[in-house]
């Protein structure tokens, strides 16, 4: 008599292997992490999770050998509760990217510590200061909207109090939203914008305007506003954004010099013993009214006191006579105009007109910046740290040149180092 054959499992076995996938891929996705401002520690088990839950996630790719990534820790260990604070909470997170080699390597991280913000899932890289302070002043732009509406003089007083004094902010008084949406997303990184559509008369004051629709740049950490009234089309408005990013006398130092690489153009520079003396002072607030009537030129100044390396690039030091203004392409070429190579005492106000007018007119003799190191200020802007750092390796790749030349033995290859 025949036998029947059991039951073949995997009929059975395939549904319940299904809903115990199904269910750990559930468990993954529902995987909760903290927002009490804590950095949270993610691998490749927990990565996409997090992404899936998180909205703004700012990520360290980090190595543990690293010690820049050391020195970073501490800050973002004081950023991150005030950055899961915010209206729009950053939650901050650490991947030992030297470990998990495959999920850095899927965003492109090739050096440590690479930084990025996800926001819903999409990274972009940040290379902003890795100061607590700044790193927060800096996120919150991220987040923020290209364009706030303001429908009240209530939300235009929290706008601006929210904003804080970092930035210049860009408010639109009866602008449509959609002329300045594109110079929002356009310029999101450097200024606020926003479009108040109900004020009062007294706000009017306040950002002393007239009529609407007006658009008000504010310069609050420079204590300074500007007016423009239109036309909103073409080029008109985008130029009125683009010069009014900067104030109308730009300190010149190691952050505002990365401000000028983005402007087109030249720069009339003061060069000053010491710009807080109070006869700098006074000088600069003359600069100031010239810069309002030339804003097809950026007004800067500096003090060889605050940075002499810079201005040594100038063939300036603490013996020349100062204060001197030349006109600098924001490059390695700068104009001297004959007959105004120094600012006497007495009338500033025409000797800087007298300055301009030559100027314009071409009575300028062009010079070469010196210094090796002027390239370094404008564009990367390289520590001494670094130099240090590119001379070790340098050093020591010679040495390994010297050795290897000395013994023809095969070397045993060796994974590179910070």
């Amino acid at each position: 008599m025949a036998t029947t054959p059991p039951p073949k499992p995997l009929p059975l076995l395939l549904p319940l292997l299904l809903l115990a996938a199904f269910a750990a891929t559930a468990a993954v996705a529902g995987e909760e992490f903290p927002r009490d401002g804590k950095v949270i520690d993610l691998d490749d088990s927990n990565f996409e999770a997090a992404l899936s839950s998180i909205d703004f996630l700012f990520v360290d790719f980090y190595a543990p050998w690293c010690g820049h990534c050391k020195r970073l820790a501490p800050e973002l260990d004081e950023a991150a509760p005030v950055l899961a604070g915010l209206s729009e909470p950053i939650m901050v997170a650490k991947v030992n990217a030297d470990k998990y080699r495959k999920l850095g390597s899927k965003y492109g991280v090739d050096g440590f510590p690479t930084l990025m913000l996800f926001i819903h899932g999409v990274p972009i890289e940040y290379t902003g200061s890795r100061k607590a302070d700044l790193l927060v002043r800096n996120l919150k732009k991220f987040v923020a909207p290209d364009v706030s509406v303001l429908e009240s003089d209530t939300a235009i007083k929290s706008f601006v109090e929210n904003a804080g004094t970092s930035f210049p902010m860009f408010i639109g008084f009866g602008v449509n939203e959609s002329l300045i949406a594109e110079y929002g997303g356009k310029y999101k990184k450097r200024a606020w914008f926003a479009a108040a559509k109900d004020f009062s008369e007294d706000l009017m004051v306040t950002y002393d305007f007239n009529k609407a629709p007006a658009l008000v740049a504010v310069h609050p950490k420079y204590k300074e506003q500007n007016v423009f009234y239109g036309p909103f089309e073409g080029h008109f408005l985008e130029d009125f954004i683009k010069q009014s990013l900067l104030p109308l006398t730009v300190p010149i130092n190691t952050e505002t010099l990365k401000l000028l690489d983005d402007d087109d153009r030249k720069v009339v520079l003061a060069i000053l013993e010491d710009d807080s003396d109070e006869n700098s002072t006074q000088l600069v607030k003359v600069l100031r009214s010239a810069a309002n009537a030339n804003r097809d030129l950026v007004f800067g100044y500096v003090g060889v006191k605050q940075w002499e390396e810079f201005v040594e690039t100038f063939d300036v030091s603490k013996s020349s006579q100062l204060p001197k203004l030349i006109v600098w392409d924001r490059n390695e070429e700068y104009e001297q105009v004959e007959g105004s190579e120094r600012l006497e005492e007495g009338d500033q106000a025409s000797q800087i007109s007298r300055f301009l007018e030559g100027y314009r007119a071409g009575r300028t003799t062009k010079k070469q910046v010196t210094g090796p190191s002027f390239m370094g200020f404008m564009h990367s802007l390289v520590s001494m740290n670094s130099l240090y750092i590119l001379m070790f390796v340098v050093a020591i790749l010679g040495v390994m040149l010297y050795f290897a030349g000395q013994d023809d033995t095969p070397q045993p290859r060796r994974d590179h180092a910070e």
